[in-house]
């Protein structure tokens, strides 16, 4: 076949491709991302660690945040959320500042860490895996959490849009530059999330 011909063959197939893709892109809609607020009061992060084998004590932290929530494709979705370290809560006044101490959170040095999600894998939209980036003890490092969604629908109390969920994830604070009594002290931190998000006015 003549080399003029094959060449022009060529180019209007990558014309005709590139015409069609993006025909394709214009018919597909933006996603639909309505934005919610974590509720401080409802919404928490959980620790778990393993005392030298004796016992798993926990504490936790109280978040704030924003999420862009996508009900029909998850995977549009996205969250940032902040927590104040010297918040911590244990029920025990001085295992809180010991944590809040050089030792571990250094509360003064540090006082927040944050998490901003990066992307969401689902294929059900109503389990998710949301990979981000946690900010901790000065150390940036990327997470996943394991995401299942308990309810969406208008709270009784509030009459407001609201999306309940769960999440959890386990991290090494050794990740994080946190070396305190390693390795009797567990390295592994196992993180459970109870959080409540409204609807935006």
């Amino acid at each position: 076949m003549n080399k003029v011909i094959v060449k022009g063959i060529c180019v209007v197939t990558l014309v005709l491709a590139n015409f069609l893709c993006q025909a394709e892109q214009a018919q597909t809609p933006p996603p639909v991302l309505k934005t919610y607020v974590l509720d401080p009061t409802h919404t928490y992060v959980l620790w778990h660690i393993d005392h030298f084998g004796f016992s798993k004590p926990s504490g936790k932290w109280m978040a704030e945040g924003t999420i862009g929530f996508d009900k029909d494709q998850l995977k549009n979705s996205n969250v940032s959320a902040t927590i104040n370290t010297s918040d911590i809560s244990t029920g025990i006044t001085r295992l809180d500042d010991h944590i809040k101490s050089k030792d571990f959170m250094d509360v003064v040095q540090f006082p927040k860490a944050t998490f901003v999600s990066t992307s969401v894998e689902s294929s059900d939209n109503q389990t998710a895996k949301v990979n981000g980036t946690l900010t901790l003890h000065g150390v940036s490092k990327p997470i996943t959490l394991d995401v299942i969604i308990n309810k969406v629908e208008p709270s009784p109390i509030s009459q407001k849009q609201t999306i309940g969920f769960y999440a959890f994830t386990k991290l090494r604070r050794s990740d994080f530059g946190i070396n305190a009594y390693l390795p009797g002290l567990s390295d592994q931190v196992d993180i459970e999330i109870q959080g409540e998000a409204t609807l935006k006015e």
